[in-house]
């Protein structure tokens, strides 16, 4: 697969789950979330300008649209959680019943701001700024040369985070690596579908992934608990207040739990076995540096030096901006012609 159908690919596979998403069903909300995250890293290998103005306004507008739907999605989560913890009880108790069904409001509410936020966006000047581009293309070698660099940055910083760690319980500190460990994940999807191999790499990453996303899903329905049980404290509810403490305690000791399964599984090595596995034999031997790149400027300026070269090497006019300049015969610009100063033509 070449760099431009493949950020095609990226960019049809979001606008895909955009309408169903909008109507709240919960898989295309998270679909949309996860294609959002795959075009933006998409965009950051395979734009022929990642860090050009078009670029970077797409990348806001995508971290834009992952965020409107990523509280909804949390909800959806933690709901799902809380669910199966409550599933099989013959009894219920008014405590946990009132908690469900108001993480269930919460839920609904979740997903109407959800869509306003999403409507609020500026869906058509997205879908405009990647149709561009996707049309302006990239050389693969620049591709190859970027997912070198992302898996030296990221994969030292996940190493790090690790050994830092040292298996310390730290949901926030986990979270930051999680999102390193996707970005990785995305990436090595992106060398393997360019150099045709199956690395094994985005597997790897996607079991990291997921064993902290675990960890954090139920951080997040600790402190969800936590805040419904001061509202109820704060309104006087004390039938319900002690079942949101007891609650809230249950998703902490279920996330220490996992997290001795993830050290466990020593998530160190495991991102070291990934990040080996990121080094794909198809691949140019010497890819350019990208200090290489022609810049937005420089080839804007090239492009009005070629047609001005054009155009003077047949002695006809040369029409921009307003000005008609006529061209000698040596291929000199003659300056006679052209607006005055208030930009009318000259008699």
């Amino acid at each position: 697969m070449t760099p431009t159908a493949l950020l095609r690919q990226r960019y049809r596979g979001l606008f895909k789950q955009v309408p169903k998403g909008l109507a709240g069903d919960e898989e295309a909300i998270h679909q949309m979330r996860v294609a959002g995250r795959r075009l933006r890293v998409a965009l950051a290998m395979l734009a022929h300008k990642p860090d050009g103005r078009r670029a970077s306004r797409t990348q806001m507008l995508l971290r834009e649209l992952t965020r409107a739907a990523g509280h909804s999605r949390d909800l959806d989560v933690i709901l799902g959680i809380y669910e199966k913890r409550l599933e099989g009880r013959d009894s219920l108790h008014p405590g946990r019943a009132a908690l469900r069904r108001r993480l269930r409001g919460a839920r609904a509410r979740g997903r109407a701001r959800m869509a306003e936020a999403l409507m609020d966006l500026e869906i058509s000047r997205l879908r405009r700024d990647l149709r561009r581009i996707v049309n302006e293309g990239v050389e693969e070698a620049f591709v190859h040369l970027r997912l070198r660099e992302m898996r030296t940055e990221e994969g030292d910083a996940v190493l790090a985070g690790f050994a830092e760690l040292a298996g310390r319980f730290d949901p926030m500190a986990l979270h930051a690596l999680r999102r390193r460990a996707r970005r990785l994940r995305y990436a090595s999807e992106i060398g393997d579908l360019l150099t045709g191999e199956d690395s094994g790499a985005p597997a790897l990453w996607k079991k990291l992934q997921e064993k902290i996303g675990t960890i954090n899903d139920h951080h997040v329905l600790a402190g969800w608990l936590d805040a419904a049980a001061t509202f109820y404290e704060m309104r006087g509810r004390g039938d319900l207040a002690p079942a949101a403490r007891s609650e809230r305690s249950w998703a902490v000791s279920r996330a220490r739990a996992l997290h001795r399964e993830l050290i466990g599984a020593d998530p160190g090595a495991i991102a070291q076995r990934a990040l080996d596995a990121m080094n794909w034999t198809a691949v140019p031997i010497d890819p350019p540096s990208a200090d290489h790149e022609t810049s937005r400027p420089e080839r804007k300026e090239q492009k009005n030096q070629n047609f001005v070269q054009k155009r003077g090497s047949e002695g006809g006019p040369i029409a921009r901006r307003g000005w008609v300049k006529r061209v000698s015969t040596n291929g000199e610009p003659d300056r006679g012609e052209g607006p005055d100063q208030h930009g009318g033509s000259t008699a």
